[in-house]
């Protein structure tokens, strides 16, 4: 990408927003620019299918009167003026709201830490319309595969500018890169298809195109001529990291404070309880150097500390932003993100962490079991924790990964699955969410 765009222009503009407010009658204000640039590539069988370019700097006010609270968006070149007044009428007019407010001032940031997340490097479209290509290309080289369902290439930057009535002003932007690529392998009825994709925040980090595009090939010629199994109960499945990642969101999912608030959430009540098996530990830490997920302050201004969220199996830590932790009786950890007006509670670089055994011994010690690749569908109920997903992959026998499997479903509830993991050691952190292969025993799969 180019140099960071200068933000001291949208920091200046927020600044006036916000000034704006309270002149109209606002008791508290704060003002946000979520900022983005992409560009991508996407080709199919050798020739390029499309490109797509964007650019957008959106702008949100919020404004607090007494305890009414009112937010507004908009577009670049609209009249400051007449945004804040419109949003203070908004907020006189709203019933109110005992929990929004701004995140206590003592609790801001006093410094922006640089997380070295942007990468200045500029990749032109035509580079990108290669590396897509090669990729596929490596993909149809890849004895078995028959078709491809296309490869794209992508870079981009976002970031976030904030400014608030109670002193705080600050703005960071990050690089994304990604490559990816689709396969077929087989024929007719008997198509199988897999897919391979990484997503960097600096261009050099990237894996190799071709990379890529041999493992994606290898992944779908090795799904040709699945069987399917007989429906049994108490099987051991095991999750590839690329499942195990689904697996971990569900664990940030759980403990968001907002399902907590909401009760929504089949954790609600477990406080301080044993939630998976001892030894187990949940962590989310928005300030890694160079992470996918990184940030130097959340939505609210708050530079959020590391929680370990389980530790030895207990859940530790809600994730709050300042409403949800209003609502709860506790303080914010910095967890909250801006969607468009609103604040909410999320993960940052969330990771399930590593166990100490090998993929490999993790698989032997299974003995018989289940592979899973890939699942497909949503059947997952936060509020009961009922879980039940297709899913394809290779059954496990003697300890070792034998034939494929598919149009299987496998079902349990997290309650039980997150008590029942055992985790190998081979976690990728490159993912904001992050989590090794791994095994959860009493789960039963329905086939044949």
């Amino acid at each position: 990408m180019s140099e960071p765009i200068n933000s001291a222009a949208l920091e200046t503009r927020a600044a006036e927003l916000v000034d704006l407010a309270r002149k109209a009658g606002a008791d508290q204000a704060d003002a946000v620019v979520v900022r983005g640039r992409s560009r991508s590539v996407s080709v199919r069988l050798g020739k390029v299918e499309g490109t797509e370019s964007s650019e957008s700097d959106d702008f949100s006010l919020r404004v607090f009167v007494g305890r009414r609270v009112a937010s507004v968006s908009a577009n670049p070149g609209f009249d400051l003026r007449m945004l804040a007044e419109r949003a203070v009428a908004m907020a006189k007019a709203s019933p109110e709201d005992p929990y929004a407010a701004l995140a206590d001032e003592a609790r801001l940031a006093r410094t922006i830490a640089d997380l070295d997340l942007f990468d200045p490097t500029e990749v032109p479209t035509e580079a990108l319309s290669e590396a897509a290509l090669e990729a596929e290309a490596a993909a149809l080289a890849v004895p078995g595969v028959t078709n491809s369902s296309g490869a794209g290439a992508s870079a981009g930057m976002g970031g976030l500018v904030l400014v608030t009535s109670h002193g705080f002003s600050g703005a960071y932007m990050g690089t994304r890169f990604g490559r990816s690529v689709s396969a077929i392998a087989g024929e007719g009825t008997r198509m199988e298809r897999d897919y391979d994709y990484d997503s960097t925040l600096f261009f050099a980090d990237l894996r190799a195109s071709a990379e890529i595009g041999r493992l994606a090939g290898e992944r779908a010629a090795g799904r040709i001529n699945p069987r399917q199994v007989d429906t049994q109960k108490n099987v051991t499945v095991v999750f590839d990291p690329r499942v195990a990642r689904g697996f971990a969101s569900h664990i940030a999912s759980a403990i968001n404070g907002a399902a907590v608030a909401r009760k929504t959430t089949f954790l609600k009540d477990s406080m301080d309880k044993p939630v998976m098996k001892a030894g187990i530990r949940v962590t989310d830490t928005p300030q890694i150097r160079r992470g996918p997920s990184s940030r130097p302050f959340d939505g609210e201004g708050i530079a959020g500390e590391p929680l370990t969220v389980v530790e030895d199996g207990v859940l530790r830590h809600w994730l709050l932003s300042t409403s949800t932790a209003r609502e709860l009786g506790l303080e914010t950890n910095g967890r909250g993100v801006r969607g468009g007006p609103s604040v909410n509670p999320s993960s940052t670089n969330f990771a399930l962490e590593p166990g100490e055994m090998s993929r490999d011994e993790l698989i032997k010690g299974v003995g018989t079991g289940f592979y899973v690749t890939e699942l497909i569908g949503h059947g997952l109920n936060m509020l009961t924790g009922e879980y039940s997903r297709g899913a394809s992959g290779f059954w496990i026998e003697n300890g070792e990964i034998t034939y494929p499997v598919s149009e299987v479903t496998i079902a349990s509830n997290l309650k039980q699955m997150f008590m029942a993991v055992t985790l190998a050691d081979d976690i990728d952190r490159s993912f904001g969410t992050a989590a090794p292969t791994l095994a959860i025993e009493g789960m039963t799969l329905a086939g044949k």
